[in-house]
């Protein structure tokens, strides 16, 4: 049996093929992705890299997606939407997979298109609680669709929807590598913007990063943009600190499968976006988080998610627009009062389901 599997949402796509892996050996496995991160740059990809370093088929593809704003990288994007409908074919008709697993994004509708065409069963997860266009058109071919919320029924054919938690990766659960050796003598602090980074975080914590030090440890994976070139940035920062704050200061561009779970374990707080992904993460180790929310991302899905831990007295909001100051203020306030923040998980237990990728294996192979 073979599954393709696609999609711009790769840590459930990860936590699936480690299940598979596990109980299903004799699968074969195709992944279909972006091999770069961005188009304007020749940057591999984190699912490149990921895929790849399992030993797993990675097919590239080059798909257009329609956009709200419009640009010169909008009408690119445009063209580009007819090209990924013709690579997609010709990766359907020779692959021939058994099934297609799709974890949304642009990438995943002309795969699904021809899939449907073929009659070859498709399923989708969707990961927020307003699903973007592109779920809602692969939506339509699925023959079912998992969920994360239950919110997000409204938003599917009511007969093909489930709602499963989203699948966590086993590796962010337990320490399997460690990048480095840190020496816990006071707080810590993991920043990240996701795979990519966040020009916008790295530029918060810039300002404040010397405060930081003073106090506590922080661990801040840049990404590796290379218009913006944090990371080298920051490397520079880092050299000019007195040795004593140098050491606090743990710099990466990304942390891979392997070493994500160290990362979370030594992590007391964490700064972060707050897509689904990383929202469900967060939630089943009961981290607080001072989330940022992407200010764009399709129907407030961060704000939203952000939310929820805000509610419950989980975490904090802090809107990149505000004063780095008040990052800071709010950065310390949280560890201040890491107990009672950590204390509030048990009202949001129910939304972290364990048996997520089980479940979902059980009913694609069904």
């Amino acid at each position: 049996m073979r599954i393709l599997i696609t999609g711009g949402h790769l840590a459930p796509a990860l936590a699936i093929i480690e299940e598979l892996k596990k109980t299903k050996p004799d699968i074969e496995i195709v992944f279909v992705g972006r091999k770069y991160a961005l188009d304007s740059e020749k940057t591999v990809s984190l699912e490149y890299k990921e895929i790849t370093s399992r030993k797993i088929r990675f097919i590239p593809l080059t798909a257009g997606r329609l956009t709200r704003i419009f640009s010169y990288r909008s009408l690119r994007n445009i063209f580009r939407v007819p090209l990924g409908f013709y690579n997609a074919f010709f990766i359907i008709s020779r692959e021939k997979p058994d099934v297609i697993l799709s974890f949304g994004s642009y990438l995943a509708v002309p795969l699904a298109f021809w899939g449907f065409l073929y009659k070859i069963p498709i399923f989708t997860h969707e990961q927020t609680m307003k699903p973007g266009l592109a779920n809602k058109v692969i939506g339509l071919m699925a023959k079912k669709i998992f969920l994360s919320f239950s919110e997000s029924r409204s938003y599917f054919p009511q007969k093909k929807t489930v709602v499963v938690g989203n699948p966590v990766r086993e590796s962010v659960l337990k320490v399997i590598d460690k990048p480095f050796l840190i020496k816990k003598d006071r707080t810590v602090i993991y920043a990240t913007g996701g795979s990519l980074g966040s020009h916008s975080i790295n530029h918060h914590l810039k300002k404040i990063i010397v405060k930081l030090l003073n106090c506590y440890i922080v661990i801040h994976q840049t990404g590796d943009v290379k218009e913006y070139h944090d990371y080298e940035d920051l490397i520079k920062i880092r050299n000019k600190l007195p040795k004593e704050l140098a050491n606090r200061y743990f710099l990466r561009k990304h942390f891979f499968e392997k070493e994500i779970g160290y990362i979370y374990f030594l992590a007391d707080l964490v700064i972060s976006r707050a897509g689904a992904n990383t929202f469900f993460e967060l939630l089943s180790l009961e981290k607080p988080t001072l989330f940022i929310p992407l200010p764009w991302a399709a129907g407030r899905e961060q704000q939203h998610h952000a939310e929820i831990f805000a509610r419950q007295g989980v975490g904090e909001i802090f809107h990149q627009i505000e004063p780095s100051e008040k990052l800071y203020r709010l950065t310390v306030k949280m560890i201040d009062n890491l107990t009672s923040y950590k204390s509030n998980f048990a009202g949001l237990r129910h939304l972290y389901k364990k048996n997520a990728s089980q479940f979902i294996i059980k009913e694609i192979l069904k």
